[in-house]
């Protein structure tokens, strides 16, 4: 009997460790997102397309060296065949590299154009979005707390594009972009190691082109040989994989719940960052409309966390 107590206390430290690692893995990959604009004003200098294409190349690279250390070229090897017999696999990869490259695109060129603030507007956003395409394409059905917030997110949205008199354009692509990214690795559901690299293979002849073609033109940053902005074209693909790398180590540790409490770290430094950093102009009309969207959130999150942390107690007690 005391060893079977002794078992069950070491299985209870053995999930609690476990949990705490998923929990700064995930954290932490938030935390490198939200700061993430600070690395791109660094070379704001250079053009969004330009950095789009060294983001995509050296993200390639960077992921090709990775599958090296993890002896995954086997595992890689069986996606591309698996994607070469199933066209639909194929074409969700397609669809998915495109979406991304969208997304990365539209980010740098925001961040870099003093557009921080809606960048940090479209990810708050992007969990409503990727539940309401859920519902659209998946069936999924949603309870009165969860259309309540979109209702709440859909007047924020409103409201500013009334007060301005211009639709919140960086916004609503950054989060639908992302939101049917996410779909599209519903459908592949890939390694995430194998899932980037092969994202970034799909897109990298092209960004290869238009290195080379601007180049040619002596257009190129990069062949300017300025060591600083050299370096931190190459280090784009480590600050593109890094995060994703973590998220998906302690993301499969944690509950679902825990993961949409801990999204909101990145846009909420985001956002600081915008107004305290880079003096980006937060009115009364960017509170009203930032206020609406963490009402909705609020609601969200509740309705989120109420069922799957329901799930999540009921899971580990089946376990036990």
């Amino acid at each position: 009997m005391l060893l079977v107590k002794e078992g069950a206390v070491k299985m209870k430290q053995k999930q609690y460790d476990t949990y705490q690692t998923g929990l700064m893995h995930t954290a932490l990959a938030y935390f490198l997102w939200g700061i993430l604009p600070i690395y791109w004003k660094l070379i704001e200098h250079v053009g969004s397309e330009e950095i789009l294409a060294h983001r995509v190349f050296w993200s390639f690279l960077f992921m090709m060296f990775l599958i090296q250390m993890k002896k995954q070229w086997g595992q890689l090897a069986e996606v591309i065949k698996r994607m070469l017999k199933k066209p639909l696999l194929l074409l969700s990869l397609v669809l998915s590299s495109v979406l991304i490259s969208i997304n990365w695109y539209l980010y740098i060129w925001a961040v870099n154009h003093n557009h921080i603030l809606e960048t940090s507007l479209g990810y708050y956003i992007n969990p409503l979005i990727s539940v309401l395409l859920g519902m659209i394409f998946l069936k999924e059905r949603l309870n009165k707390w969860q259309y309540a917030s979109f209702g709440l997110a859909a007047a924020g949205v409103l409201f500013m594009t009334i007060q301005y008199g211009k639709f919140p354009f960086v916004a609503i692509v950054l989060a639908l972009s992302f939101g049917f990214y996410g779909l599209t690795k519903k459908v592949t559901k890939l390694d995430a190691s194998i899932g980037l690299t092969l994202e970034t293979l799909m897109v990298m002849p092209a960004a290869l082109i238009y290195i080379f073609s601007i180049a040619a033109k002596g257009q190129s940053a990069f062949f300017d040989w300025s060591p600083a902005t050299n370096a931190f074209l190459i280090g784009a693909g480590i600050v593109t994989a890094v995060p994703l790398l973590l998220f998906a180590k302690g993301a499969q540790h944690i509950p679902l719940f825990m993961v949409g409490i801990l999204q909101y770290i990145a846009p909420t430094i985001t956002l600081l960052l915008g107004v305290l950093v880079y003096n980006e102009s937060f009115s009364g009309t960017e509170m009203i409309t930032f206020s609406l969207i963490w009402s909705a959130l609020v609601l969200f999150s509740f309705s989120h966390v109420k069922g799957s942390a329901w799930k999540w107690k009921k899971k580990k007690t089946m376990e036990l």
